[in-house]
């Protein structure tokens, strides 16, 4: 079965600075038939103006990772990590028992379009940790690329969780399937552009459960790229 969710259903927060739309709960924004999917507990699609971002806040047992879409987000943390991602980059902070952090905006012009991720970790009370690796489009191009995994294969950044999540750039006559074991399940969001989920289209900010369903395909995209979670 899949069941669709539209983008202007999700939960929305505009505070000049950030715009934010939220899937699941998250906030201000609550929905209890929206508490998240599983393991999965937030999507957030934000997009913060030049120049500005959030400041240092704290995170606790919660798997935490950023898929950046355009422009350039700055973190800092308080392991001593640094960094400037963009466009194919991937970050996973384990929270576990605390770590700060902050992101910003580091471009005077450029609007910083990001993906940011929460997933329940398999236990609590972790150490801290981060990684952050790159994915160039090529890789992403006509197929799902694997970006996050429970063991880190195939050069994936490594989750604390049993779940997988992929990423794929599909153009025209492109396609890409996938597969899930029995007892799995599906999360897919459309991060931009339009394609079709097993005939049914969608397009940016879309997202569809996927629940009893063997294998899906994703087709008749125009400048799509996606992400699609595969969940114990």
């Amino acid at each position: 079965m899949i069941r669709i969710r539209r983008a202007e259903e999700r939960g929305h927060a505009h505070h000049g600075w950030l715009d934010s739309w939220h899937t699941f709960s998250f906030a201000e924004y609550y929905d209890p038939e929206q508490m998240g999917f599983g393991p999965l507990r937030v999507i957030n699609d934000d997009r913060v103006q030049p120049g500005q971002g959030f400041g240092m806040h704290g995170h606790r047992d919660m798997e935490i990772v950023t898929y950046v879409l355009d422009g350039a987000l700055e973190h800092k943390d308080s392991l001593g990590n640094g960094s400037v991602m963009r466009h194919g980059d991937v970050q996973r902070m384990t929270a576990g028992t605390g770590i700060r952090h902050s992101e910003f905006n580091p471009s005077a012009t450029e609007t910083l379009h990001f993906l940011q991720i929460w997933i329940l970790p398999e236990r609590a009370n972790l150490p801290p940790s981060y990684e952050q690796k790159a994915f160039s489009a090529a890789e992403k191009r006509g197929r799902l690329r694997l970006v996050a995994s429970s063991d880190g294969r195939e050069g994936s950044v490594a989750i604390n969780r049993d779940a997988s999540l992929y990423a794929a750039q599909l153009d025209g006559e492109e396609a890409a399937a996938h597969r899930f074991a029995p007892g799995r399940t599906g999360y897919l969001h459309v991060a931009r552009g339009e394609l079709a989920l097993n005939g049914r289209p969608l397009a940016a900010g879309d997202g569809a459960r996927i629940t009893d369903e063997p294998e899906i395909r994703l087709s008749d995209a125009i400048d799509a790229e996606v992400l699609l979670f595969d969940l114990a």
